[in-house]
């Protein structure tokens, strides 16, 4: 039996992920997920892209924004090339863009996701918020929603499939704590709203503790539930194999610095689906109530065709 590492091992693990290597000034590597399963996760693309681009900013500026499209799912077990160009360097602001590739199996390099960031030199300016925190239990009052994915495969039983079940009960760096039912936690329909309490697993100390790292983490964090929100409505589940779907698109706005190891509430909601299509919002708060960041995505959201 494999052993079930420590809160410790996930946040180095983590870490480790997102450390991408300079292969040249303008080029970077990204290592894949240890026993990573099936596609990559669109998280660690994100990330791992937001880390490359904050990798040739050396004034001071720091990310207030991202666009991401995604292009093509990326393999589990490869390592992901990211291609940097300077746009933009500014005295207040500075802009890249990212060209994330990884290599198919004749040797051509494949572009999976394109990203641009923008970046600003810290400053003082007008203040307003009218995007209150939602009234919702805290942590400390919720289980963790590992206890309830046991719960949830246990009553599932065979209906899933092995790599279902790995995907669902695998050790994960961040820690959650919904407030609602989630698209795999049920099939009943519900409106197209969720709450979910997150950080990670352990403490972020020493020399890897910087803002730079804690906004790749929260922008990792924030591809988890955004898409299934738009599911809730239908009462249908990607883990049961209800739905094809992919993340088309992904925008996240930075507000304030914030830590990922101290818990930040994402509140998501999808206002529309259609055309094959879903579209989310999410908003994520610190414990003050104070708007951290802002992110959308589009996502492709079908219902499987069972075959006859």
């Amino acid at each position: 039996m494999t052993e079930t590492p420590s809160n410790a091992e996930l946040i180095a693990g983590l870490i480790r992920l997102l450390t991408v290597e300079k292969r040249s000034p303008d080029v970077f590597e990204g290592p894949p997920q240890t026993d990573g399963i099936g596609r990559v996760f669109g998280g660690q693309v994100l990330a791992q892209a937001l880390q490359a681009a904050q990798a040739t900013i050396a004034d001071g500026k720091a990310a207030h924004s991202l666009h991401a499209y995604f292009l093509r799912g990326g393999r589990e077990g490869a390592p992901i090339e990211y291609r940097i160009s300077r746009d933009f360097d500014g005295r207040s602001f500075a802009n890249r863009r990212v060209v994330a590739s990884q290599l198919t199996d004749d040797g051509t390099s494949t572009p999976i996701l394109n990203l641009t960031a923008s970046f600003q030199l810290p400053e003082n300016g007008l203040e307003h918020r009218d995007s209150p925190m939602p009234d919702v239990p805290r942590p400390d009052d919720l289980r963790p929603d590992i206890e309830l994915r046991r719960e949830i495969a246990e009553q599932w039983g065979e209906r899933l499939s092995e790599s279902q079940r790995r995907l669902m009960l695998r050790p994960r760096p961040i820690e959650m704590r919904t407030i609602d039912r989630l698209h795999w936690m049920s099939s009943e329909p519900r409106e197209p709203r969720a709450h979910s309490w997150f950080r990670v697993a352990a403490p972020i100390t020493g020399a890897d503790d910087t803002p730079a790292l804690h906004r790749a983490i929260i922008t990792y964090a924030s591809d988890y539930t955004l898409l299934g929100t738009s599911a809730l409505p239908h009462g249908l589940s990607w883990m049961r194999g209800e739905l094809v779907g992919a993340s088309l698109d992904h925008a996240i706005w930075f507000h304030r610095d914030a830590r990922a190891d101290e818990w930040l509430l994402y509140a998501t909601d999808a206002p529309w689906s259609g055309g094959g299509r879903g579209f989310n919002r999410g908003r994520i708060f610190n414990v003050a109530g104070e708007l951290v960041a802002s992110v959308a995505q589009e996502g492709m959201m079908r219902k499987r065709v069972k075959a006859s």
